[in-house]
Formats: structure tokens, sequence, C-alpha cells
């Protein structure tokens, strides 16, 4: 028997390629723009929850926490709708800033919805305006705080310091002249995260030579003297190599000794904690590389309606 060994001829490959071409040149706008549309759907749901949040809070008498979305699209502007309506907020591309939407949505881009008290909510987007505001209420380009900062105090020289395996140095502590010198040395970095209004901050760690991995600063934008001892409160913490971590601690009261504030209380920005203790807070917490980083996801963490309770004393009566 004769076998057909025929196969396909060149001219018919040939062919078969320029239509599989054909339909590849047509299919990949097509599904790239469907990817597009997917990614903004996203985007605008995320952005609405946070509207939501944000406007739940505003209710809730808590007008100072923005909260921040990181956008997906890999396209400037809006290929989903136009307008794009965002709890009420109708926005057209031709419309330009507004008071309740500032900016214009890009790719790596992101959303600050915050609260004004005069418009209500606002969109702030990244892309070709910039904001009214900047997004950090702090000159983010001050985050030495160990070697610019601690290091340069009276108590970094003492034989004291070497030999002490935890130092506690809290903002909070009354009449402190450890605090009073740092407060000073921070005058020259001006508004820095640790001259925020009503925060509390925090150096704590081991002292003694060669144990830099073993220091830390805690800092919250709560009043622990408000907030009271034994209550859970989110923390952004530096280490002294360097990193940053969004962490929780608990407050604890302290006794002032010596000096003319002797035997007064006060509320520091956590229990005193050893060195397995601070291991296990930076573990719980999540770990970031830059302060801007860290910052985004504390005023996230602080928006947990867990922490309404702690929130509230901040916040000023009508």
């Amino acid at each position: 028997m004769k076998l057909n060994r025929k196969g396909f001829t060149l001219m018919e490959m040939l062919i078969v390629i320029a239509i599989v071409a054909v339909l590849i040149s047509v299919a990949v706008p097509v599904l790239s723009s469907q990817l597009e549309r997917s990614r903004e759907a996203v985007d605008l749901a995320n952005v609405r929850s946070a509207y939501a949040k944000v406007s739940t809070e505003a209710l809730l008498g808590n007008t100072g926490v923005p909260v921040t979305v990181n956008l997906k699209q890999k396209q400037a502007g809006w290929q989903l709708a136009n307008p794009v309506n965002i709890g009420g907020i109708v926005h057209s591309k031709s419309n330009g800033n507004t008071d309740n939407w500032k900016g214009d949505a890009e790719p790596g881009g992101s959303c600050e919805v915050s609260y004004d008290k005069t418009h209500g909510v606002v969109l702030t987007w990244s892309g070709t305006a910039a904001p009214d505001n900047p997004s950090y209420p702090f000159d983010t380009k001050h985050t030495e705080f160990f070697g610019e900062v601690l290091y340069k105090i009276d108590y970094w020289a003492s034989a004291d310091r070497r030999k002490n395996p935890n130092f506690e140095f809290d903002s909070r502590c009354p009449d402190s002249s450890y605090i009073r010198q740092i407060e000073a040395v921070l005058k020259s970095m001006d508004n820095s995260l640790l001259q925020q209004k009503d925060c509390t901050w925090a150096f704590l760690g081991d002292g003694r030579e060669l144990k830099e991995a073993k220091r830390y600063l805690f800092w919250t934008s709560l009043d622990t003297n408000k907030v009271g001892a034994g209550k859970q409160i989110p923390v952004l913490i530096q280490t002294s190599d360097g990193n940053y971590y969004v962490s929780e601690t608990t407050t604890g009261e302290r006794t002032k000794k010596g000096g003319t504030h002797d035997g007064e209380t006060y509320i520091a920005v956590s229990d005193h904690l050893n060195y397995n203790q601070y291991k296990a807070v930076l573990k719980a917490g999540k770990k970031y590389f830059t302060l801007e980083e860290a910052y985004k996801a504390y005023v996230d963490a602080l928006a947990d309606h867990k922490y309404d309770a702690v929130r509230a004393p901040q916040t000023p009566a009508p």
C-alpha cells in the first residue's frame, strides 16, 4: 500500500502564519483593553471602599485619618467610564481640579481619600496636578533619629549608658533632663516626625557597646496620657539599622523618680520590655524600608475600628 507523506507546502505555512498574526493583532489590543478595564474596576472598588471608610470615620467625629489606595491601572486617566462617580463625587475628564477631586489617576499612582470640614470627602490622585497639601504632615527628609538625635545627648557619653542593657526615654516623662536634650536637638530638624502635635515617642533598648541592633524608636500620633494605661495602640517603629515596622504595643503607667515631679505618674508608649519582647513586637508587625511607607501603613492601622476608643480622646470637642 502506498503511503501519502505529503505535508504543508511553504505557501500554506505562510498563509497560516499570516492568519495567526492577524488574529493576534486583533486579539491583543482587545485583551489589553479588557485587562485595563478590570484593573480600573478594582481601583474604583478600592477607592469607593476607602470613601466609605473615611465617611464613616467622619460621622464618628474622626476627620484626621486619610486612607491611601495604591492604583493597579497601567494607563493614565480612565478608560472604563466617563464621568466617574465615587460616592456621589462625579468627575469628567474635562473638569480638571474641583473641591473634591484633585489631580488625575496615573500608572503606579495612588488616591488619598481624606476629609475636609468645608467640602467633605476629597480624592487626591497622584498625576497631573499636585495635591494642595503635602501627603505627610512632617518633613520626610528627617529620618535619622539615632545618630542625629539620640547619640548627641549627654547620656550617650556617660558611663551609665555603657552599662545599661535597657534604657528608656519616653517623651511623656515629666521634667526629664534627657527628654529636654532630645527636644533641643530636634529643633534643628524643623517639623520632623517626632515634632508632631500630640505625638508620643520613646527611645528604648540596649545602651551597651556593640548593641546597636537592639535599639528602637517607638512613635505614635496619640497622646498616651489621654489614652491611659493598659491600652493597645498602633506604633511606628524605627530600628537603629534604619528599618521600619508598624506594630502594636500596650501603654504602661510609669512613676517619675526624682526632681520636681518626683512621684508623678505618666503613660508611656509601651510596658517595660525585654529584648525578647522587643523581638516579639517587631515580629507581630510588618517591615517597611522607608519612613513614607511605614507612615502610610501606620495611618491605615490607626483607622482600624479596634482603635476607636483610643482615637476618641484625641478628637477635639466640637
